[in-house]
């Protein structure tokens, strides 16, 4: 553990908790992405099969639970809550995430550090949730309008694997044979993606004006 993977882990942890503070109290789930949330259900579903049988630490099994719990959650009040899924834009949330399983798991097959089950399951973990964000990302650019909530969660996404990309330096540097080519590669293209939010975001921060995407 270092402060690098501590604030990664705080801010995605902040993230969901903005997410769920918006469900929760605005009983509304405007401009968040069904599709995206499914995807990172997967997500954590495929990575998180060692819960009951690896232990690490306290800590890792806690967070293990909440991204679980949280993940699956926020898709059940979005699909079955009867207040929260009137909010819901289908109409705009249209982006076919399901192309997006299918070449993740060929790729996992063919490029892992293992071929076991729960190697493939975690290597094609870390694919998905490399472009979980598409539909999410996109569904902005169709609406246009954020409000700060969402905008804060995405954001708050995108913090936390940089933080998490900070960590891997500072591992390299300081901790021996620490090379994980996979896990590098799709937390850049993971990061990469949110460039172009992260610009319109400290732009309207800057100028002191609502978040806006250009179509």
């Amino acid at each position: 553990m270092n402060i690098f993977r501590l604030a990664g882990d705080m801010t995605h942890l902040l993230s969901v908790v903005v997410l769920l503070l918006k469900i929760h109290t605005i009983k509304s789930c405007a401009g968040i992405s069904l599709k995206t949330q499914e995807l990172y259900a997967i997500v954590f579903a495929t990575r998180y099969l060692d819960i009951f049988t690896s232990y690490i630490s306290l800590y890792n099994t806690i967070m293990k639970l909440i991204f679980l719990g949280s993940s699956f959650s926020i898709v059940w009040y979005m699909r079955y809550h009867k207040i929260v899924r009137r909010s819901y834009d289908k109409d705009q949330d249209t982006f076919r995430h399901y192309f997006l399983i299918l070449p993740c798991l060929i790729l996992a097959l063919l490029i892992n550090e293992k071929f076991t089950f729960s190697e493939v399951m975690w290597t094609f973990s870390l694919y998905l949730e490399a472009v979980a964000i598409l539909p999410q990302l996109v569904l902005l650019q169709r609406t246009r309008n954020i409000d700060n909530l969402t905008g804060q969660y995405v954001f708050l996404l995108g913090a936390y694997r940089a933080f998490y990309i900070l960590n891997w330096i500072y591992r390299y540097f300081t901790e021996e044979h620490f090379v994980h080519w996979i896990t590098w590669i799709s937390g850049l293209v993971q990061t990469l993606l949110y460039a172009d939010f992260f610009y319109y975001y400290f732009q309207s921060w800057k100028n002191n004006v609502k978040l806006q995407l250009p179509a």
